[in-house]
């Protein structure tokens, strides 16, 4: 329970700016796409304007307009494969960190310089006392001139790995190193959350080298997350209109990947692509398995059409055994509601919305190990938004900017975060800001508390802490990112997260390839540990 003397609402200390910030002010105000108006109750947020023409990656005119946190699956392995017409992983030795430089040499954070990355050592050497360590990465691959999405993030083994466009990169996570570089034939255009416990993946590419709208995603193409080789490779041929893979969700449980497209969702054996069997329809072929989503469990969300009228249709969620196909439960919304995104899997949780109003009716569901209702509460009382404010109809995983663990189901947003009891639904505690600052949950911990990232504003840099349910004003822990980067680490308004062994791996959600101008030129990837003082 809060403490009664720590306000569940309580107002941001005033920031100092960074010198050379150009984005700085004595007080942080709203970012781009926030709303000016705080406590406004509601769904999503304003669409963020289109980025200066310089803008190459971060945030860009799409739905999202609030940090969106992707809680990734750690996973420790790989898988190795060749295809004729690509080229091989680019192979390297463990290069170091960025190029040496003296502190003399590091550049403000601000000003003209934003349009060059810093590399790391520039980085260490204007890091102050207190600051926690930090790395940053850059790529220059040429993209095209539209917004590009930046796929999934995967943790393996030391690295980090994402798919860019074309390229697949792994970098070092002790000191942002590239590892290895693969470079595909044509783009990615899905890619699931996690990979396999080894760390095998399959990615979905387009079908030609070009980047026109009518370019369909069906070619899957198995990759070795520990070295970069390529494995298998298969086009995406099930029956029914082709014009169904241009739009592709894909999930990895086991060894088993999952592939809902269209009005057909089948399964692959992960070790050779061959096929392993198709999800049903159910209820008379009403219930159609539209999405799907992996990791411990492999679940399948299927709408369920059995009226013109939307107020009568509901939304399915079943557990399949991976390698059989076989149902372990099922579970069925309440007419009139359809299945959101996924939260946890351990408990299964997810979000619930009003098909007849998508953009504000929400709700969050926890099932039992079994599958049975356990409770449905509704955080929309505090404020909070669907998933952060990402809103409805993306993949069924994840729920950016929740999780759950130690009992609790964790929702963050737009100044604040806060927990609800997994079993019962009560709110167990919670923290409000006034800053316009985004607050996400990473991880719980015991005692009912979680470890949180606070998003960089405009005018200071970001920091991870520990919060409990005295609230406000109790942070521990606290990892202060570094003043030098923050300008970097704002850009990435909109950002991929891992947590991994205290160590924070942000990168962009979206990129621009527009380089005629580069007033702002944001980071490929950025990474924040506890420093020695």
């Amino acid at each position: 329970m809060p403490d009664p003397q720590q306000p569940w609402y309580t107002p941001g200390p005033r920031q100092e700016p960074v010198p050379g910030n150009p984005y700085a002010s004595p007080q942080d105000g709203p970012g781009p796409g926030a709303p000016q108006d705080y406590g406004q109750p509601g769904y999503g947020a304003a669409v963020p304007p289109p980025p200066p023409p310089g803008r190459r990656f971060g945030r860009g005119p799409v739905v999202a307009a609030v940090v969106a946190l992707v809680l990734v699956v750690v996973a420790g392995g790989v898988y190795a494969a060749t295809d004729r017409g690509r080229g091989e992983p680019v192979a390297k030795k463990s290069p170091g960190p960025s190029a040496s430089a003296s502190p003399s040499s590091a550049p403000p954070a601000g000003g003209a310089e934003l349009s060059r990355i810093p590399t790391t050592a520039e980085v260490a050497a204007a890091r102050k006392p207190g600051e926690a360590a930090a790395w940053i990465a850059d790529d220059r691959t040429d993209i095209p001139q539209q917004i590009n999405p930046v796929h999934d993030l995967w943790i393996v083994g030391d690295t980090a790995v994402q798919a860019l466009y074309r390229k697949v990169t792994a970098y070092r996570l002790s000191d942002g190193a590239e590892v290895w570089s693969l470079t595909l034939p044509s783009a990615v255009c899905e890619t699931p959350a996690n990979p396999t416990p080894d760390g095998k993946v399959v990615v979905f590419r387009h079908e030609r080298p070009d980047n026109e709208r009518n370019n369909l995603c069906n070619q899957m193409q198995m990759i070795d997350l520990k070295t970069g080789k390529e494995g298998w490779h298969a086009k995406l041929d099930e029956p029914g209109d082709e014009r169904g893979t241009h739009l592709v969700y894909s999930a990895i449980s086991g060894d088993v990947l999952a592939v809902a497209r269209d009005m057909f969702t089948t399964t692959y054996r992960m070790a050779d692509g061959s096929k392993l069997y198709k999800v049903p329809r159910e209820n008379k072929g009403a219930c159609i398995p539209d999405k799907v989503a992996g990791g411990d469990r492999l679940l399948v969300s299927s709408t369920c059409m059995v009226a013109i009228d939307r107020s009568k249709n509901f939304g399915q969620v079943r557990e399949l055994d991976p390698r059989t196909g076989k149902i372990l439960w099922r579970y069925r919304t309440e007419t009139g509601w359809s299945v959101g995104s996924l939260i946890s899997m351990d408990p299964v949780a997810f979000t619930v919305y009003n098909n007849e109003d998508v953009a504000k009716d929400w709700r969050i569901t926890v099932l039992d190990p079994g599958g049975k209702h356990r409770v449905t509460f509704d955080a929309r009382a505090k404020g909070f938004e669907h998933c952060a404010g990402a809103g409805s109809g993306e993949d069924l995983q994840p729920c950016r900017g929740s999780g759950a663990g130690k009992g609790m189901i964790m929702v963050g947003g737009t100044d604040q975060v806060g927990a609800y009891d997994a079993r019962t639904g009560k709110f167990l505690w919670g923290v409000k800001d006034n800053r316009m600052r985004t607050l996400y949950p990473l991880r719980a911990e015991d005692g009912n508390a979680m470890r949180v990232y606070e998003a960089a504003g405009r005018s200071s840099p970001g920091r991870t802490y520990l919060m409990g349910p005295r609230g406000a004003g109790t942070e521990t822990e606290v990892v202060k990112h570094p003043a030098a980067t923050a300008p970097w680490e704002y850009e990435m308004f909109s950002a991929h997260t891992a947590y991994v062994d205290g160590r924070l791996v942000l990168t962009p959600t979206q990129v621009s390839g527009d380089e005629n101008h580069k007033p702002v030129r944001e980071a490929r990837m950025l990474s924040f540990a506890p420093g020695s003082p």
